[in-house]
Formats: structure tokens, sequence, C-alpha cells
């Protein structure tokens, strides 16, 4: 009788085991990973447009979001398009807004959506535009965009061909101040040359190279760009 009476208990024990082994919670899924919002497409002030109005209505296309968050879209104006100088950033759910700006400047704008979750999209390219000013007969270039080599770069080359861009609101003909060396301001080399291309040779293991391009529009008007800089191999 013993024995059978601690069988039973066994028994019974093994049966609870069993039970509470097989009756557990399923397994919680992933959490599924935020997705950001494209970066907007900009649509008004257009590149390069001399503008009347220092008042403007700004316009960009809706950022897409694979998860259908909300988004709002953080919109900067700087004078200088490494936005070091921004003068105007706000945030809004819209795809437009009207900004008021100082007239007789040249301004540089981009926008970026963002959702409810932390995610944000790329910047928009960046896109200028010239306030008129009052009486203005003469607007400044464009400060230059860089080309190659992009900034803070490394090449594995004893030559280069540096390259940029600049724009200017009265279609005038640039000319291009370029500066260039191992120190930092860079040394003028060349003055008033027309190409947006200049190759420097015999460069340097291991070092640090800076340049610089100052726009010249034939009127007067000078415009400094940044200062860029890339590394040798």
């Amino acid at each position: 009788m013993v024995l059978r009476g601690i069988f039973m208990i066994l028994s019974i024990s093994m049966i609870m085991i069993s039970c509470s082994s097989s009756g557990g919670d399923d397994p919680l899924p992933p959490p599924q990973e935020n997705s950001a919002p494209s970066a907007p497409a900009l649509v008004f002030p257009i590149n390069n447009m001399l503008c009347i109005d220092n008042v403007l209505q700004f316009d960009w296309e809706a950022s897409t979001d694979l998860d259908s968050d909300v988004i709002t879209y953080e919109v900067q104006v700087a004078t200088d398009n490494q936005f070091t100088n921004i003068v105007h950033t706000s945030s809004t759910n819209d795809t437009d807004q009207e900004i008021t700006l100082e007239k007789g400047e040249a301004h540089y704008w981009r926008v970026r959506a963002k959702d409810t979750k932390g995610g944000e999209s790329e910047y928009s390219t960046i896109w200028q535009f010239y306030t008129e000013g009052d009486g203005e007969q003469n607007h400044l270039p464009f400060a230059p965009s860089q080309v190659f080599p992009v900034n803070a770069s490394e090449i594995n080359e004893s030559s280069v061909e540096l390259r940029w861009s600049a724009n200017d609101v009265d279609n005038d003909v640039l000319g291009y101040n370029v500066f260039f060396g191992l120190g930092n301001p860079p040394n003028n080399i060349t003055e008033g040359q027309t190409e947006n291309t200049i190759i420097i040779d015999e460069l340097e293991s291991g070092q640090t190279y800076y340049w610089k391009i100052e726009v010249l529009d034939g009127n007067g008007g000078k415009t400094i760009g940044s200062l860029w800089s890339f590394r040798t191999l």
C-alpha cells in the first residue's frame, strides 16, 4: 500500500509538471523597426531664382512614410550654403510656409522630414535664391559649391583636379580666385581664371590640403566660398 501511494503521488506530480510546461504564453514578436520618411523634394522658390519680394511662399513635395506615421517638416534658410549662418528654422505639418527674409541677400534653403517615432529623412537638396534689394543694380554671385574632391575625403593620387560650380542671377560671366595649400588659410594660386576646374600636381602623401574659391562677377561683386579640405594617402 505504501508503494502504491508513492506511485500515485509521483504520477500526479508528473501530470502537473506536464501541464505547467505546455501551457506557457507564446513568445512576443520582435518589435517592428521604424522606417524613416523619404526626403522632401523642393518646389519653390526655384534654384538660382531672383525674387523681387522678400516675403516668400516656400513649397515642397510631401514625403512618404512606409509606416504611415504623421510627418512634420523642418525648414531651414541660411545665408551660406554650409548652413553655418541660419536665419530661419521652423517646423510644420504642411508642405508650404510663408517666410519673410532680408532684402538684397543670397539665401539657401533645405527641408527634412521627421516622423513621430524619431525617424528623420536626409535633408533635401539645397536650393539657392536671391532677394532683390531696393534700387539694387548688381547682385553678388552665389557661393561656390564643391564638386570634387568631397570635403574631408581621402584620395590616393599624386595629383588632383579640383572642381566646383557657381551661379549668378544676373548671368554675369564669372571668374575665380583659387586658394590652395598645406596651410590654413591656403595661399592664392590663381586670380580671375574663367574655368571652374584646376589640376594640382605633386601632392605629398599623408598630408591634409586646404582649398577655397572666390567668385567674381566682373562688376565688382565677389563672394568668398567656404574652406574645404582633403587628405592624401
